[in-house]
């Protein structure tokens, strides 16, 4: 059996305080042992997966970028 519960986080924090002691102190057992390493490892892939889908510059564009910039550095105004 499975229950989808939509509330806030305020609610569910109060919710949790409302709990016995054992109950929180089990609660952060398993938050800390299984649930943030597991969210910890599925976030990190997604973070790598965007920095290798990002767009890059070829050789070509990068020295057009350097020679850009050094003429946009030599540039002044009279």
């Amino acid at each position: 059996m499975e229950i989808t519960i939509d509330i806030g986080y305020e609610q569910l924090l109060a919710a949790i305080r409302k709990l016995p002691a054992a109950k929180i102190e089990q609660l952060k057992s398993v938050l800390n042992d299984e649930f943030i390493e597991q969210k910890a490892a599925n976030d990190l892939s997604d973070f790598q997966d965007f920095l290798l889908k990002a767009p890059i510059m070829s050789k070509e564009q990068y020295e057009k970028h350097k020679s850009d910039r050094k003429n946009f550095n030599s540039w002044r105004m009279e």
